[in-house]
C-alpha cells in the first residue's frame, strides 16, 4: 500500500494526552449476495459510524480498530449503491478513515482509485446543488479532503490522469454554476474556498500535471472574454458578436472559476510557469509546422532570404486554423499577466523571440500582445473608449482625473499587477525597438500599443516622467511615418485619449502652434497627402476643440495655449485647393466645430396660425435641469464667436469665404431646383432638349465641386428623377434668409431622413446622401442666420467674455453678405445708433461704426425699412459731423442717402455744415472730411460749383499740401506704423475726396481733363514713395500709407472701363512696383485688394501680371498665399473651358505672359548683364511654376516667340523703320531668356513643346509690329543673351524646383547656393537667385552712361546717399527716360480685350460666346475656385453685354504684318546692345531708382 510521509499530512495535536481508544462501532455494513441490508438500516448505521469518526481525533484511537470498517466501506455494495444517501455517507466515512489513519491509508491503489472515482464523479458534482438533502455530507467530504490534504493520495495512484482531469473539470464546473440557477441556488462561498485549496494542494504535490488539466486551467482565464462566452454558450449569438449597448449585462465581478485558477497559479508559480511555457511552445510549434507544410519550399530558404519576403502576409504564414490558435493563446497571455504574472516568467522570453520572427503575422501577434500586456489589457479587451462629444452642452471636458474616470467594467479595466518595464526590461526594450520594423503593419500595431500604454499609465502601474516623455516622443514620430497605415493608427491613438490625458500628457510638449510638439504634428496631418489620414486627423482635432470650447470660453489660458489654434489649422487646409479636403472641411465644420445639433437641448414648439410647427420663439429658449431659462441661440452664437476669435487672418478669410459662398451657390441651387421641377422626373411635355441641356450644365457645375464628379453627376440625375417636391421645399427652407435656425436644422434633418429612405430603394444610389449633404451644407444659412443676430448684437454691446470685437466683425460681415437676415433687427440697430449718436461734446461708442456699416449695407438693398423720423435723421447727421472713427461718418451719410427722398437738400445741408468753419484739428475734422468724401461720390449733381471748389480747396491746399509736423528724419526714411495720426488720416480722406470726384464724374467727354490732375497726383505718390512735399519733409509714417492708398485708389478707378483707359502703360508699370514695396504691410495690403477685385472680375486682365512680381517676396506666407491664389485662378480658367466658355477667357493666364515680359523690360532693376538676367529668370520660373502645364506650355512658348517679333510700344519710338531702341533690346533679351527657361522647364518635366499654327495678337498698347521684313529676320536670327546665362538659368531652375518639392513634402531641405562658376551666393539676400560677387568693369566710350561696379542690391540704397557715389547715381538715373506723360491710352479697346489666336485650330478649343443668356448659364459660371469662392455671380444681361463688346473689339483689331518664323539659335551666338542714355542733370535718384533701392531693402529683410 502506498504511504505518505508524516510531513505531507496535517497532524492534529491534542491539547492533553489521552489514552488511545478504538472505534466502538460494531455493526455490519456489508452483506452477501441476496441478503442486502435495508436502506433505512444502512443509512442509520452509516450515519452512526460517520458521527463517531467525526468526533475522533487522529492520536486518540487505535488504528487497528478501523481495519474491518475500512474494508467494509470500500466494498462495491456501498460504493456502487443506488441510493445517493448511502454514497454520501459512505464517502463521509471514507474521508474520515483517511484522516484517522494518516499518513498511511489502509487501502490499496485500486481501492483508492475506486474511492476517488466515487468522490470525484458523484460527490463533488453534487455540490453544485445546495438544496440537495445530503449537501452537508458532500460539503464535509470536500472540506476533509482539503483540510487534511488527503487529496494528495491521488498523485500516488498509478495512471490517475483521468481522475485528475475529472477532478479539475468538476470543481470548475461546480463553482461556475448553471446559468439558469437562481441567486438562492448559487454555490456557497466555502465550497469555492475548499475546492481552491484542494486543487492547489494537488498541483503543489503532483510532480507533473496532465496536458488536459493545463488546458482546463487555461480555459478558466478566458471566462472574462464576453465574446468567447457568448460565442460558445449562446445559441442566439452569431459569431460571438457582443452588442456594446448591452455592456451592462457584462460580469460585474470576476467569475469564481477564474479566481480559483488565478489562486492555483499564484500558489504554485514555478510549476505552473513550466506548464504554461510548454503549452505556449506547443501552440507555436504547431503553427510553425503548419506553415512548413503549407509552403515547404519557403521553409528551405536561408534566413536572409526570408527577410525579404517577411512583409508578404499571404505567403509563408501559418494556416488559418493555426493562426486562430495563435490568436487565442496570445489573448490568453494578456489575461494571465493580469491574473498571475509569475507564471509567464518563461513565456515572456518566447514572446520576445517572436518579435524577431521572419513571419509578419507572428511578429504582429507578438507586438499586439506585448503592447496589451504592458497596458494591463486582458482577454475582455479594451474598455469603452472615452467619448468626446463636440455637441455636448455643457462641455464634458474635465481637467481632473477623477472626473474623467469612466465607470469601467471590472473585466475591461486595464490592470497590471506589476510594472512590466522593470519586471522584464529586456523584453520591454525589444518591444520599443519595433517602432523601426520594416513592416508598416508592425509599426501600426506598435503605435496602437504605445497609445494604450500611455492612456492606461502602463495598466495603472505608472510610468516615470522620463519614460512617458519618451513614449510621447515616439508617438509623435509615428504621426510622421512614411506609411499611411501607421499615420492613421497614430491619429486613432490620439482619438482614444480622454480630454484630461490630451491636456496633461499629449500637451506636455506644447500645443498645436508649437512646432515639434505632438499636437502640432497631429495638426499637420490635416494636410496629409493621403485622404484617410486627413479625415481622421481633422475629425480628431475638431472633436478635441469642440470639447475644449467650454474651457476656452472661460478663458483658461492653458487650454487656449494648447488647443486654441485648432480651428486655424483646420481652416488653413482650404488653401490646398483639394476638392476632397474641401468636402471634408464642410463636414467637419458643421458636425464637429459648429455641430448642427449644438446645444442638444430640445426647444418647446408651438403651432403657427397656418398650422406649421416652429420653435417656440425666434430666439429659442428652453430650461435646464435647475429650471433656469437657456437661450439656445445665444449659446450657439457664443460658440461661433469663439471660433472666429480663435482664427488668424488667413483662416478668417476662409471662414468668411465659406459663408459668402452660400450666396453664390444658393443661386445655382435655386436654378437647379427649378430645372428639376421642369424636368418632372423625366416626363416633359415641351422644351425637353432645352430643359435637359440646362439641367446638365447645372449638374456638371455641382459635380465639379465634389471629389467624385462622375458619381456626383449620377446621383444628381437620380435625385432629379426622384422628383421629391418635399425635398425641394426643404432645401429652399435651408436657403431662405427668413428661416430661423431651428427651421434650417429641422429641414436638414428631415431632408437627410428622406434621402436615406430613398437610398434604400432600388432606384436610388447608396451614395446619394454623401453627394447631396455637402451641397446642402454649402447652400444653407447656418452661421449667418437671423436667429444669431440678437445675440451677436448683445455681445457687441456688453463685451461679455471679451467677444465684442469679434461680434462687431461678424455683424459687419453679415451686413455686407446677407443683409436680408437683419430685417427683423434693423429697427433695434437703428434705435441703438440713435441712442449712441455723438455730439460736439460727447463721442460715440467705439462699436457704433460696425452697426452703421451693417445699417448702411441693409439700407442699400432695403431703403424703405430704414426709419425716416426726425430723431433718427438728426442722429445720422451727428454721426456725419462728429463720428469717430471717420468711417462712421461715411456710413452715416450712406444710410441717410439711401433712406431720404430729399437728396439734394440733404447733400447741400451736409456740405455746408462740413465746409463752414473747417479747420484742421477742430472737433469732427476727420468726420467732416469723410462726409465730404462720401458726398462727392453719392451726390456730384447736387453739389454746386462753389461748394465743389471749396471742397477741393479743403482737400488740396488745407490738407494734402500741408505738412504740419515736418519730419526730422532723412528724406528717404520710409517706415510703416500700426497706427496713423490725425494728419495722416486727413490726407487719406482728402485723397479719397479727389478720387471720388472723378469716380462720379457724369460727363465722359470731360472726364479726361478732370481726371488728369488726380492721376498725376496718384502717380506721384506711387513713384515718389508717398512723398508730396517739395521739401521732402513728409513724416516717414505717412508715406507708406499714402502710397498704399494711392495704389488702392488706382485699382478702384480701374474697375471702371473709362477710368482704366486713362492709366497709361508707363504708369501701370510704376504701379506694379508697389507689390515690391519695402514694407510688408504695403505689399500685402495692395495684393489683398488686387486679388479681391480680380476675383470679382472688376479689373481688366492686364492686372493679373502684378502677382507674378512676387518671385522675390521675402515673406514666405505672403508668397505662398499669392502662389495658391494664382494656381486657383489658373484652375478656374481651365474649368471655364470645360463648361463651354470661349477660348479667349480660357487663355488669360497664358496670354498675360507677354505683359509680364513687357513689365520686366521696364523694371527699375533690369540690366542686360548675365547676372541680372539670371535674376530675372526667377520671375519667369515663378510664372511657369504656377501656370505652366503640359497642355499650355506650347502656347506660352509661342507668346515668348511673338514678343521677339514686335517692338516696344510703351516708350515713344522715333519712327516705324528706326533701328531697335534700348527698350526693344530689353524685350529681345527677355524673349530669348523666356525661351531658354521654357526649354529647360520642358526638359525637366518631360513635356513636349509643339509648334502652333497662326499667331497670337499682342496688346497694341505694349507692342508694335516690325514693319521691315529684313529687320524682323535679323532680330529673329540674333541671339541676345550673353554667355553663362543658359547654365545659370538651368542651375536656378533646378534649385528652385528642388526647394519647391522639399517645401511641398514638408522637408527642410537647404537649397544649394553658388553660381555656375562655383562662387558663393550673397548672404544679404535670402531667397534671391544666385549672383556673382562684384567685379570691376571697363569704362565705356564717351556718351555712354558709365556704370559702377556691381554691388549687392541690399546695399545700393545706402551707398547712393554717400558722397562720391555719382557713378551709381548716374547708373540708376540713366535707366529712366524723360517721356511726355499722357493719360489717354491709344487703342484702349484692343488693349482691354484679351489676346487671341488668329488660326482656327487654336480658336476651335472654345465654343465662343453664347447668343442667348438664360438661367442655364448659371451652370457655366466659374464657381469651382479652390482658394476663393467669394466671386459674385455675374448678371446674365451684363454678361451678354460684355460678350457683345468683346466681339466688337475683335472686329476692330488690325491684322498683324506677317514676319518670318524665328528659328532656334544656339546659346553660343551673342549680340549685345549698349545703352546710350545720358545721365540726368540732378544727382537725386530717380523715382525708378528709388523703387529699386526700396525693393532691395524689402528683399534684404
Amino acid at each position: 500500500m502506498p504511504s505518505r510521509s508524516a510531513a505531507a499530512v496535517t497532524q492534529v495535536e491534542l491539547e492533553e494526552p489521552q489514552p488511545a481508544t478504538g472505534l466502538q462501532f460494531n455493526e455490519p455494513l456489508s452483506w452477501r449476495a441476496g441478503k442486502a441490508i435495508a436502506v433505512a438500516d444502512l443509512l442509520k448505521r452509516l450515519h452512526a459510524l460517520s458521527k463517531e469518526m467525526q468526533e475522533m481525533e487522529q492520536e486518540e484511537n487505535e488504528r487497528d480498530s478501523f481495519t474491518r470498517v475500512a474494508k467494509d466501506l470500500v466494498s462495491p455494495n456501498l460504493l456502487a449503491h443506488k441510493d445517493k444517501g448511502v454514497k454520501a455517507l459512505t464517502a463521509a466515512c471514507l474521508v474520515d478513515i483517511l484522516r484517522l489513519c494518516a499518513p498511511d491509508a489502509p487501502y490499496t491503489g485500486q481501492q483508492l482509485r475506486d474511492i476517488f472515482n466515487v468522490i470525484i464523479s458523484q460527490i463533488l458534482p453534487a455540490l453544485a446543488d445546495p438544496s440537495n438533502a445530503y449537501n452537508h455530507q458532500h460539503l464535509y467530504v470536500l472540506s476533509s479532503l482539503a483540510q487534511v490534504k488527503s487529496i494528495v493520495l491521488l498523485a500516488d495512484i498509478p495512471s490517475a490522469d483521468t481522475l485528475t482531469r475529472n477532478l479539475f473539470q468538476h470543481c470548475f464546473d461546480v463553482v461556475s454554476g448553471s446559468p439558469r440557477s437562481s441567486p438562492a441556488e448559487k454555490v456557497q462561498q466555502n465550497v469555492e474556498v475548499h475546492m481552491t485549496a484542494l486543487l492547489a494542494c494537488l498541483v503543489d504535490e503532483s510532480p507533473t500535471l496532465p496536458p488536459e488539466v493545463v488546458d482546463i486551467i487555461v480555459a478558466q482565464f478566458l471566462r472574462t472574454d464576453p465574446k468567447a462566452l457568448n460565442g460558445s454558450g449562446s445559441k442566439n449569438k452569431k459569431n460571438g458578436v457582443v452588442d456594446e449597448k448591452q455592456s451592462i449585462l457584462f460580469l460585474k465581478q470576476l467569475p469564481p472559476a477564474y479566481n480559483m485558477a488565478r489562486y492555483i497559479c499564484n500558489a504554485c508559480p514555478q510549476k505552473m510557469a513550466r506548464h504554461f511555457s510548454q503549452y505556449f511552445n506547443d501552440v507555436v510549434v504547431d503553427a510553425s509546422n503548419s506553415s512548413e507544410q503549407k509552403n515547404p519550399s519557403k521553409s528551405k530558404k536561408r534566413h536572409s532570404d526570408g527577410l525579404e519576403d517577411s512583409d508578404d502576409e499571404n505567403g509563408g504564414g501559418p494556416t488559418e486554423q493555426a493562426l486562430s490558435d495563435l490568436r487565442k493563446v496570445h489573448g490568453l497571455l494578456r489575461e494571465l499577466w493580469r491574473a498571475c504574472p509569475g507564471v509567464l516568467q518563461n513565456v515572456i522570453p518566447q514572446l520576445e523571440a517572436e518579435l524577431s520572427a521572419e513571419n509578419v503575422q507572428l511578429r504582429l501577434l507578438a507586438t499586439e500582445t506585448l503592447g496589451d500586456i504592458i497596458s494591463g489589457i486582458g482577454a475582455a479587451g479594451l474598455p469603452v473608449a472615452p467619448t468626446m462629444d463636440p455637441a455636448a452642452y455643457p462641455s464634458n471636458a474635465s481637467l481632473k482625473p477623477s472626473e474623467n474616470t469612466v465607470s469601467l467594467n471590472l473585466l475591461t479595466k486595464p490592470s497590471s499587477p506589476q510594472p512590466f518595464p522593470s519586471a522584464h526590461p529586456q523584453a520591454y526594450a525589444n518591444y520599443l525597438g519595433r517602432r523601426h520594423d520594416k513592416s508598416a503593419l508592425i509599426r501600426a500595431a506598435w503605435t496602437t500599443g504605445v497609445g494604450r500604454i500611455l492612456s492606461t499609465s502602463a495598466g495603472g502601474a505608472g510610468l516615470s516622467q522620463q519614460e512617458e516623455d519618451r513614449l510621447i516622443s515616439d508617438l509623435n514620430g509615428m504621426l510622421g511615418d512614411a506609411d499611411e497605415k501607421v499615420r492613421v493608427a497614430a491619429v486613432k491613438v490620439v482619438a482614444n485619449f480622454n480630454f484630461y490625458d490630451v491636456v496633461s500628457k499629449l500637451g506636455r510638449l506644447g500645443g498645436v502652434s508649437d512646432s515639434g510638439s505632438l499636437l502640432a504634428t497631429l495638426a499637420d496631418r490635416v494636410r496629409d497627402r493621403r485622404h484617410p489620414v486627413r479625415e481622421e486627423a481633422m475629425g480628431v482635432l475638431a472633436r478635441i476643440w469642440g470639447v475644449a470650447v467650454g474651457e476656452i470660453s472661460e478663458e483658461n489660458e492653458q487650454i487656449v495655449a494648447l488647443l486654441g489654434g485648432i480651428p486655424t489649422k483646420i481652416l488653413d487646409t482650404y488653401y490646398t485647393n483639394d476638392i476632397e479636403i474641401m468636402v471634408l472641411l464642410d463636414r467637419v465644420f458643421y458636425e464637429h466645430l459648429l455641430p448642427l445639433s449644438y446645444p442638444p437641448v430640445k426647444a418647446k414648439s408651438s403651432r403657427l396660425p397656418n398650422g406649421n410647427s416652429q420653435g417656440a420663439k425666434e430666439s429659442q429658449r428652453s430650461t435646464d435641469k435647475g429650471g433656469e431659462a437657456i437661450d439656445l441661440d445665444k449659446i450657439r452664437t457664443e460658440r461661433i464667436l469663439l471660433l472666429v476669435k480663435a482664427l488668424d487672418e488667413r483662416a478668417k478669410k476662409v471662414f468668411y469665404a465659406i459663408q459668402s459662398r452660400q450666396l453664390i451657390l444658393s443661386k445655382y441651387m435655386i436654378a437647379y431646383l427649378a430645372r428639376c421641377e421642369d424636368y418632372n422626373g423625366g416626363v416633359m411635355e415641351e422644351n425637353e432638349s432645352s430643359i435637359k441641356e440646362n439641367l446638365t450644365r447645372l449638374i456638371k457645375t455641382f459635380a465639379g465641386m465634389l471629389s467624385n464628379p462622375q458619381q456626383a453627376t449620377s446621383d444628381l440625375w437620380k435625385f432629379a428623377k426622384l422628383h421629391d417636391r418635399r425635398s425641394y421645399q426643404l432645401i429652399r427652407f435651408c436657403m431662405a434668409p427668413d428661416s430661423d435656425y431651428r427651421t434650417v436644422f429641422r429641414a436638414i434633418k428631415e431632408f437627410t431622413k428622406r434621402v436615406v429612405d430613398a437610398s434604400s430603394s432600388s432606384t436610388a444610389s447608396n451614395n446619394l446622401l454623401d453627394t447631396l449633404r455637402p451641397l446642402l451644407y454649402r447652400v444653407s444659412l447656418i452661421v449667418y442666420n437671423k436667429s444669431h443676430v440678437p445675440a451677436i448684437m448683445e455681445y457687441s454691446r456688453t463685451d461679455d467674455k471679451s467677444l465684442a470685437a469679434t461680434a462687431h466683425e461678424v455683424l459687419r460681415e453679415i451686413s455686407s453678405q446677407t443683409p436680408e437676415v437683419l430685417k427683423a433687427h434693423v429697427q433695434e440697430i437703428c434705435k441703438t445708433l440713435q441712442d449712441e449718436a455723438p455730439s460736439a461734446k460727447k463721442p460715440n461708442d467705439a462699436g457704433a461704426v460696425d452697426n452703421l456699416k451693417a445699417c448702411a449695407s441693409f439700407a442699400s438693398k432695403y431703403p424703405k425699412e430704414i426709419p425716416k423720423d426726425r430723431k433718427f435723421v438728426q442722429a445720422m447727421s451727428n454721426f456725419a459731423l462728429y463720428g469717430s472713427p471717420p468711417e462712421a461718418a461715411k456710413y452715416a451719410v450712406s444710410v441717410m442717402w439711401a433712406a431720404t427722398e430729399k437728396k439734394e437738400s440733404l447733400a447741400r445741408d451736409l456740405a455746408e455744415k462740413c465746409i463752414n468753419g473747417f479747420s484742421f484739428g477742430a472737433d469732427g475734422c476727420l468726420a467732416r472730411l469723410a462726409t465730404l468724401s462720401q458726398l462727392m461720390l453719392l451726390a456730384p449733381a447736387e453739389m454746386d460749383e462753389q461748394s465743389s471748389d471749396e471742397i477741393l480747396d479743403i482737400a488740396i491746399k488745407q490738407t494734402l499740401l500741408q505738412v504740419r509736423q515736418p519730419s526730422k528724419k532723412p528724406a528717404d526714411e520710409y517706415e510703416w506704423s500700426p497706427s496713423i495720426d490725425d494728419e495722416g488720416q486727413a490726407k487719406c480722406w482728402a485723397l479719397k475726396i479727389l478720387v471720388n470726384r472723378i469716380r462720379s464724374h457724369p460727363d465722359a467727354e470731360t472726364l479726361k481733363d478732370v481726371a488728369a490732375p488726380v492721376y498725376n497726383l496718384l502717380s506721384t505718390l506711387v513713384e515718389q514713395q508717398g512723398e508730396l512735399s517739395k521739401a521732402g519733409d513728409t513724416p516717414s509714417t505717412h508715406k507708406p500709407r499714402l502710397r498704399l492708398l494711392a495704389a488702392r485708389l488706382y485699382l478702384k478707378l480701374c474697375t471702371q472701363k473709362a477710368h482704366d483707359a486713362l492709366l497709361m502703360p508707363s504708369a501701370f508699370n510704376a504701379l506694379t512696383t508697389v507689390v515690391q514695396d519695402s514694407e510688408e504691410a504695403v505689399r500685402s495690403g495692395f495684393l489683398q485688394r488686387l486679388k479681391k477685385y480680380l476675383n470679382q472680375q472688376k479689373l481688366p486682365q492686364r492686372f493679373y501680371v502684378i502677382p507674378f512680381l512676387l518671385a522675390f517676396e521675402p515673406n514666405e506666407t505672403l508668397r505662398l498665399d499669392a502662389t495658391t491664389w494664382i494656381k486657383s485662378r489658373a484652375v478656374a480658367f481651365t474649368n471655364a473651358k470645360s463648361i463651354g466658355s470661349s477660348t479667349k477667357a480660357n487663355t488669360v493666364m497664358e496670354s498675360v505672359f507677354a505683359r509680364l515680359l513687357s513689365v520686366l523690360s521696364h523694371h527699375p532693376d533690369y540690366a542686360n548683364e548675365a547676372e541680372d538676367l539670371i535674376d530675372f529668370a526667377r520671375y519667369i520660373i515663378f510664372y511657369l511654376q504656377n501656370v505652366a502645364t503640359a497642355d499650355n506650355v506650347s502656347l506660352i512658348y509661342h507668346i515668348a516667340q511673338r514678343v521677339k517679333q514686335c517692338r516696344d510700344a510703351v516708350t515713344a519710338s522715333p519712327a516705324p523703320d528706326a533701328p531697335p531702341t534700348e527698350a526693344d533690346d530689353r524685350l529681345y533679351h527677355l524673349s530669348d531668356l523666356a525661351q531658354i527657361t521654357l526649354r529647360k522647364f520642358e526638359d525637366i518635366h518631360n513635356w513636349t513643346i509643339q509648334t502652333l499654327p497662326g499667331k497670337m495678337r499682342l496688346p497694341p498698347s505694349l507692342f508694335s509690329e516690325i514693319r521691315s521684313h529684313a529687320e524682323a529676320q535679323r532680330i529673329a536670327e540674333h541671339h541676345y543673351l550673353p554667355d553663362g546665362v543658359e547654365a545659370g538659368v538651368e542651375d536656378v531652375l533646378k534649385a528652385t524646383l528642388r526647394a519647391s518639392r522639399a517645401a511641398h513634402h514638408g522637408k527642410k531641405r537647404k537649397v544649394e547656393s553658388g553660381d555656375a562658376n562655383g562662387r558663393d551666393a550673397k548672404k544679404a539676400k535670402p531667397g534671391l537667385p544666385i549672383r556673382k560677387p562684384p567685379r570691376p568693369k571697363e569704362k565705356k566710350a564717351a556718351g555712354a552712361a558709365s556704370k559702377a561696379p556691381k554691388t549687392p542690391k541690399a546695399k545700393k540704397a545706402k551707398e547712393s546717399k554717400e558722397p562720391g557715389s555719382e557713378s551709381a547715381e548716374r547708373r540708376r538715373s540713366g535707366r529712366v527716360k524723360e517721356v511726355e506723360k499722357s493719360y489717354v491710352e491709344r487703342d484702349s479697346e484692343e488693349d482691354d480685350e484679351e489676346m487671341e489666336m488668329v488660326d482656327e485650330a487654336v480658336d476651335a478649343d472654345g465654343d465662343g460666346p453664347k447668343e442667348e443668356a438664360d438661367d442655364s448659364e448659371l451652370g457655366s459660371q466659374d464657381v469651382v475656385d479652390g482658394a476663393r469662392l467669394d466671386e459674385a455671380v455675374d448678371e446674365l444681361v451684363q454678361k451678354a453685354e460684355e460678350q457683345e463688346e468683346a466681339e466688337a473689339a475683335e472686329e476692330s483689331e488690325q491684322e498683324p504684318t506677317p514676319t518670318p518664323k524665328p528659328t532656334p539659335t544656339s546659346a553660343s551666338s551673342r549680340g549685345k546692345k549698349k545703352s546710350t542714355t545720358s545721365p540726368r542733370s540732378k544727382t537725386k535718384p530717380s523715382p525708378r531708382a528709388k523703387t529699386r533701392a526700396t525693393r532691395s531693402r524689402a528683399i534684404a529683410v
